[in-house]
């Protein structure tokens, strides 16, 4: 399971123009699901992303969590996350998880969040979404847990 998350000031999705979600500071993450991954997997990731240190504390070093800045979480579904890349001018998408499976582990991951003291604020799984955002610093990490 990839995460691509990205630090903001503010984040928004809009679906067929209309806007189903959006943040202000915290993290906006795009979120794919690879062949293999499971819940055990998405637990990991989950974790690992809440307390994760790329908030500034006092002294402006990335010390903070998104739950110690008590920020906001956006979540968007994006299988292109698990595109190879590797051969040829057209990107694989031979590693991404099947659509079913993509969104019920999409979903989980969301239930996971919500579970946490953060807002959590979701894209929609399938849809052609229109993603924008304030990329704070920028800062931009990957994160991918795999099931070994």
């Amino acid at each position: 399971m990839i995460a691509l998350l990205q630090r903001v000031t503010e984040a928004a999705v809009e679906v067929d123009g209309k806007q189903i979600a959006s943040i202000s500071n915290g993290l906006m993450v795009l979120l794919g699901v690879e062949k293999g991954d499971d819940e055990h997997v998405a637990k990991r990731l989950i974790d690992k992303l809440l307390k994760y240190r790329v908030f500034s504390d006092t002294d402006d070093k990335m010390n903070l969590s998104l739950l110690d800045s008590e920020g906001q979480l956006l979540l968007v579904p994006q299988f292109t996350l698990a595109a190879n890349t590797n051969k040829g001018l057209r990107p694989s998408f031979s590693s991404a998880a099947a659509p079913a499976e993509g969104e019920r582990l999409f979903n989980y991951f969301v239930d996971l969040a919500k579970e946490s003291p953060c807002e959590v604020q979701t894209g929609c799984f399938g849809a052609d979404m229109k993603v924008a955002l304030v990329n704070d610093g920028p800062v931009t990490f990957w994160l991918q847990i795999t099931s070994e």
